[in-house]
């Protein structure tokens, strides 16, 4: 029988499909905190249980990287140094390559929903600078978000989650020694299945940049020195934990302590604080406690056990996550499929398997990711541009596919 619990999680899992009743249209983040009300005032879930089912380390995290991604963008420093990269690009292939690794190696450092929100203005005005297809950029920042941030613990919320719930071992060693050079690979495949489906944007006429202008140099400096610190630290972490373990730090501090420039010395701080995204927060938090409801319910835990489906084998983990994330997305996704996997012993191949499949899964459609449906928001909501199901789902079909298979290669065999 299924317990209360379960069928609120099965409601939710359909709200996120469907987003609208009638009239009413749902946001994610609206159905999300109704699961977790229901639970509740179902007495499914103890208040107590629920406080301490909201992971701290998770939401810290988060919050320091909105607020470091809310200065970048306000200041307009991410344009500046976007313009340094993209300004050697003289080609359509160039500047697709350069936006492709660049965005890309960024996410590794920046939350991708972040570079998601701040990147779609500028791929926007460079497609009207050089009279360019605006679907061919805005796929090439969806892509080169959703495939850089597979090889780091902090390039996504999905992989946050399995490098502090999964209790990874060195996070960013690990990440980068199984993820670091199928990712390479898989952004070059990105590059050469854009060139195939829009063959006629790469030309040969030469690009001209005109460079931005800082919006406020003080906040720019802030954000800069905040930029600074997350390298700094992140090489510190991994020092620490080859060289003096007993030094090792965690990784909400890294977003901590980058925030802090930003909110200690910024006369904005008030405005940074407001525009960070709350909404995101408090869909993070409501899942934790919808999921800790589930998890006590017992009923996926006896399934499996009778089953006797080996789910553990990063074999099955990649396509099984790249499925269901397009139910329910990835981050809950992995917040549901993580518990089981601990459960049953699963090795740290596994673990990265659930990383890159969860994370791959944004390219097959658009609602396989948040920063999917960021940037088609941002761009209709800035210029009426956009991508449709279908122009995101015929280029992306054969590029997840592709991208499994050099994941599933790498995880399995090598």
């Amino acid at each position: 029988m299924l317990s209360i619990a379960v069928v609120v999680l099965f409601a939710v899992f359909a709200l996120i499909a469907v987003r609208q009743v009638g009239r009413f249209r749902f946001q994610i983040w609206h159905v999300m905190l109704g699961g977790a009300l229901a639970v509740f005032v179902t007495f499914q879930i103890s208040p107590v249980d629920a406080f301490y089912a909201v992971n701290i380390d998770v939401m810290l995290f988060l919050f320091g990287m909105f607020v470091v991604g809310e200065a970048l963008e306000e200041s307009g420093y991410l344009f500046y140094l976007s313009h340094k990269l993209v300004k050697h690009a003289r080609t359509t292939d160039s500047l697709v390559l350069l936006l492709l690794f660049g965005f890309g190696l960024l996410s590794a450092l920046l939350l991708n929903d972040t570079l998601a929100i701040i990147g779609t203005p500028l791929v926007l005005m460079l497609a009207k600078e050089h009279k360019m297809s605006h679907k061919l950029l805005l796929l090439t920042l969806a892509f080169s978000v959703t495939i850089g941030s597979v090889m780091s613990p902090i390039g996504n919320p999905q992989n946050l989650l399995i490098a502090i719930n999964g209790h990874v071992d060195s996070p960013f060693v690990t990440f980068f020694k199984y993820l670091f050079l199928p990712t390479v690979i898989s952004l070059v495949i990105a590059y050469f299945v854009l060139k195939l489906f829009f063959k006629d944007e790469f030309h040969e006429r030469p690009l001209e940049h005109s460079p931005p202008k800082l919006k406020d140099p003080r906040l720019a400096l802030l954000s800069k020195a905040s930029l600074a610190i997350v390298v700094v630290l992140i090489g510190a972490k991994v020092a620490f934990v080859q060289l003096a373990p007993q030094y090792d730090f965690r990784l909400t501090y890294i977003a901590l302590a980058a925030a802090l420039p930003i909110l200690l010395f910024s006369p904005r701080r008030v405005e940074v604080m407001r525009g960070v995204d709350w909404t995101t927060l408090i869909f993070f938090a409501s899942m934790f406690v919808l999921m800790a409801a589930v998890w006590n319910a017992q009923f996926f835990q006896s399934i499996l056990a009778q089953s006797g489906v080996e789910i553990t084998s990063p074999a099955m983990i990649l396509p099984v996550s790249v499925l269901l994330s397009q139910l329910i997305s990835n981050v809950p996704m992995v917040a549901l499929y993580l518990p089981l996997l601990m459960q049953a012993g699963v090795s740290t191949g596994g673990l990265m398997a659930l990383a890159a499949g969860s994370t791959i899964a944004g390219n097959l459609f658009i609602l396989g990711a948040a920063s999917n449906v960021i940037i088609i928001q941002n761009a209709e909501k800035r210029t009426g541009d956009t991508l449709t199901f279908l122009d995101f789902a015929k280029v992306g079909i054969p590029l997840t596919v592709l991208n499994i298979l050099v994941y599933w290669t790498f995880l399995t065999y090598v």
